[in-house]
């Protein structure tokens, strides 16, 4: 064989090659998460690109096709325990508030808001203040803050209600941040009837516990527990333990910082009539914590 068909043979396997890939490409389905990624003192990591992502469905490892900042404006459901365990706690709440509203709904650099909406979960749940980005509002809602004398803490009820919410508003990129005082519960719901369509709602749970961890082996306490254990954990989200509630200012500034320095990853996933029951996303690089939960496509479907 002479060199020139030799030449052409390898063209023609490259062209084929090339247009294989192209085919697989487009029948594969485009699926994104917005991902937090952080570095050992939590602080957000800027300037990530695919190879920076490892993105896996089913424990199985897909492509990452795109990574850029995340854009979209979130709605946040801010719940605060104004029950009668949580009276300490109460001034640190309404010092530490007004500026964590002001830094999620300033424009970002598209020029779009968060929505902000203040619910309190002592005694039965209660909305302050709607999803709004008009600080005024919200300060108006910190104000009503208060410890409820005689109350007792529906925190399992109220995500469960505020995921119904998000249902109903066809929020697009839903966020929960829950300040919870350690100690009792008193929502009659079960862990199970909260978490499946918190999963389903695409919403990352983040909740801060204030004071020491309680012991309490109630049927409540148990449903608030795993509710707070798994629904931080299967969403993307975090809970942490703040022993002080002078600790609530710093630790609401660097939760600010994470959510408004998220990452948009869009990977390739092969058409099934199954979907994956687990995607998960983690840091490539040592040192460095990756969460993220699914984006909802155009049909409102993560």
């Amino acid at each position: 064989m002479t060199p020139r068909r030799v030449l052409v043979g390898v063209l023609v396997v490259s062209v084929l090659a090339c247009a294989r890939s192209r085919t697989v490409v487009a029948q594969a389905i485009q699926k994104s998460l917005f991902v937090s990624v952080v570095d050992n003192a939590g602080l957000p990591v800027s300037d990530l690109g695919p190879s920076d992502f490892i993105v896996k469905e089913d424990n199985i490892a897909r492509e990452v096709l795109s990574v850029r900042p995340a854009e979209e404006p979130m709605q946040i459901a801010l719940l605060v325990d104004t029950s009668q365990r949580a009276r300490n706690d109460i001034a640190h709440m309404r010092t530490a508030l007004p500026a964590f509203v002001t830094t999620l709904t300033n424009p970002n650099d598209s020029g779009a808001k968060n929505e902000v909406a203040l619910i309190a979960f002592g005694e039965r749940p209660t909305v302050f203040t709607e999803y709004t980005w008009n600080v005024a509002e919200l300060q108006k809602g910190i104000n009503r803050i208060w410890a409820q004398q005689g109350s007792g803490p529906y925190f399992v009820d109220a995500v469960f209600e505020v995921v119904q919410a998000f249902k109903k508003r066809e929020a697009r990129r839903p966020v929960i941040v829950a300040i919870v005082a350690e100690g009792g519960e008193m929502s009659y719901r079960q862990y199970d009837q909260v978490l499946e369509p918190l999963r389903a709602s695409t919403a990352p749970l983040y909740a801060l516990m204030l004071g020491t961890p309680s012991s309490s082996m109630t049927d409540e306490a148990r449903n608030r527990n795993m509710v707070l254990d798994k629904g931080t954990a299967d969403t993307g989200g975090r809970r942490d333990q703040l022993l002080a509630p002078s600790a609530l200012g710093d630790r609401l500034t660097l939760l600010a910082r994470q959510l408004l320095h998220q990452y948009k990853v869009t990977y390739a996933r092969p058409q099934s009539l199954i979907p994956p029951e687990r995607v998960t996303v983690a840091a490539a690089k040592p040192g460095l914590t990756a969460r993220g939960t699914l984006a909802k496509d155009q049909q409102g479907r993560p």
